[in-house]
């Protein structure tokens, strides 16, 4: 067991609580607490409809299949970001199309999106790793210009924000996890946010087997059971109130960190636009000597994660394509000690492993 973990947020007191509190009342499945953490969240990112899930990854499949994606549609996915985004197109029925990142910032490389759209192609699925913003002024100006429907991919992005605007929230369809490694947590669950109420409500009967009423039922759509509970909604109503300390928590680690690493030129911080609203929820930094100091702060009892291999990597896209800034992150990037639970402590710990590593 590491002594310092690569990430730590933390349920107490409160949540067993409130849990206790639903099970008084018998609110057990989808129901009255589900819809109170969904106002929650509605009224925390400015928007009108929420549906919560059971995963980010099930957000993600239900607002393609609500969007009408389908077999013999191509889906435009950056190359850096978590399976869950592809997978969740491939469930659908439909294929992946592989965009590169920008040089800096492991995010969708807009200048290079009209390059690969094709007469098969039907939406554009940008990823707000961390936080970060992709431009989605310029998303929304060329799918507009060539009639495709953009879904975001929120799920590291949470209460993260560019010019005021919650991101998750300009699209056809917004997506949000709610795994541990996520500010907001019920252990595993998501939602999607849309403006839309034709399409929400289109997610509402998704998540029920295309039911409107589950009592006069009558078979009119296709969907599945993708319900959340309101034993995990009373850990999420919770978590909505924790939210303004988490988000001040993850600010200052990532500050102490930025000013810190500014020492050790082996480390790149790879930078989260806190100025303007951006909510690094994670540190990461670029190191080319990864897997070398990864195993010197293990015997310190230390753990940092490398992140994730390009998806096209994976055998079944059948993608020989080169991306050349995402080798770049795919390489060298990895996560530091973090999370809005972390001891401050352990952040210093680190840094002074990082000076004897140096």
């Amino acid at each position: 067991m590491y002594k310092i973990s690569w990430w730590r947020v933390n349920f107490g007191d409160n949540e067993i609580g409130k849990i206790s509190e639903s099970v008084k009342r018998e609110c057990f499945s989808q129901g009255p607490v589900t819809e109170e953490f969904e106002r929650g969240v509605s009224a925390m990112l400015n928007v009108p409809y929420v549906a919560a899930t059971t995963s980010g990854s099930m957000a993600l499949l239900m607002s393609l299949m609500a969007a009408g994606i389908g077999p013999g549609d191509k889906v435009i996915v950056p190359n850096r970001t978590w399976i869950a985004s592809a997978h969740a197109v491939l469930m659908a029925g439909a294929e992946v199309t592989f965009i590169d990142v920008e040089t800096e910032r492991p995010v969708m490389d807009v200048t290079q999106l009209e390059k690969i759209i094709q007469p098969a192609t039907k939406a554009i699925m940008p990823v707000h790793m961390n936080g970060r913003a992709v431009n989605m002024k310029e998303i929304n100006t060329i799918a507009d210009k060539h009639g495709l429907i953009v879904i975001e991919d929120a799920a590291q992005a949470f209460c993260s924000k560019h010019n005021n605007v919650s991101l998750g929230t300009e699209s056809f369809a917004g997506c949000f996890s709610m795994s541990m490694g996520k500010l907001l947590s019920t252990g595993q669950g998501g939602f999607v946010v849309t403006k839309d109420t034709d399409t929400y409500n289109k997610l509402r009967m998704l998540r029920t087997h295309g039911l409107n009423d589950i009592i006069n039922v009558k078979y009119t759509s296709r969907g599945f059971n993708f319900k959340f509970t309101d034993i995990a909604a009373s850990i999420g109503v919770v978590g909505l109130e924790h939210m303004p300390g988490r988000i001040e928590r993850v600010k200052a680690i990532y500050k102490k960190y930025e000013t810190a690493l500014s020492e050790f030129p082996f480390l790149k911080l790879i930078p989260v636009d806190t100025e303007h609203g951006e909510l690094p929820i994670y540190v990461e930094v670029l190191c080319a000597e990864r897997d070398k100091l990864i195993k010197f702060l293990a015997d310190r009892g230390i753990q940092a994660r490398p992140t994730h291999p390009n998806l096209n990597t994976a055998a079944y896209f059948k993608d020989n394509n080169i991306y050349p800034n995402s080798e770049l992150f795919a390489q060298q990037e990895l996560v530091l000690p973090c999370g809005p639970d972390q001891p401050m402590e352990n952040v210093e710990r680190l840094i002074e492993a990082l000076k004897d590593y140096s």
